[in-house]
């Protein structure tokens, strides 16, 4: 039997957000920190942190820059 990645993820994805936890997934694939995403973002690495436990939404310019940053859709993280 299979579940998609968001039902597997419900829990945390209740207690976080959703654009969250694409942010903390696209940093662990690709072996990023948080630090070095923030100095690559020039952000504070608790900016970073705020975001990815649902404290910070993630608007439209920043999920852009999150999207260029890990070549991939914007969209993933809205």
């Amino acid at each position: 039997m299979s579940i998609s990645w968001r039902e597997a993820a419900k829990r945390d994805i209740r207690k976080h957000s959703e654009g969250g936890q694409m942010l903390r997934g696209c940093r662990f694939k690709n072996n990023v920190s948080q630090k070095a995403l923030a100095k690559g973002l020039k952000i504070s690495q608790h900016h970073i942190s705020e975001m990815e436990n649902g404290k910070r939404p993630i608007g439209k310019e920043m999920a852009r820059r999150l999207a260029e940053f890990f070549k991939t859709d914007y969209r993933l993280f809205l």
